[in-house]
C-alpha cells in the first residue's frame, strides 16, 4: 500500500524511503483484518470514505503493533484529531 502511494511522490521523499534502515523497516501486506479494521475507521467517520488506502495503512500498523507509523500524509494520518478517532 505505502509503496503505491509513493508512486507519485517527489523523489526527496522517494530517497528517504529507500534510505531507511532494513534491520528496523517491514514491509506488510495487505490481508483480511486489516480490511475489516480500515472499513470500521470509514463506518465510524474517523475519515472520509475516500480515504480507505490511508486507513487501511493505520490499520496494517495496529494490527502489527508498529511501533511508528511513516507517513507524508498529514490531511489524514498525522492529523491529532484522526489520531483521536
Amino acid at each position: 500500500m505505502l509503496q503505491r502511494e509513493l508512486e507519485p511522490a517527489p523523489t526527496k521523499i522517494t530517497d528517504l524511503v529507500k534510505n531507511l534502515n532494513i534491520e528496523f523497516t517491514e514491509l506488510l501486506d495487505e490481508n483480511i483484518e486489516a480490511i475489516e479494521l480500515a472499513s470500521e475507521y470509514i463506518e465510524e467517520n474517523v475519515v472520509g470514505k475516500t480515504s480507505f488506502a490511508d486507513c487501511l495503512h493505520i490499520a496494517l500498523a495496529t494490527i502489527n503493533r508498529a511501533d511508528i507509523l511513516v507517513s507524508w500524509n498529514f490531511k489524514h494520518i498525522v492529523n491529532v484529531d484522526r489520531i483521536r478517532g
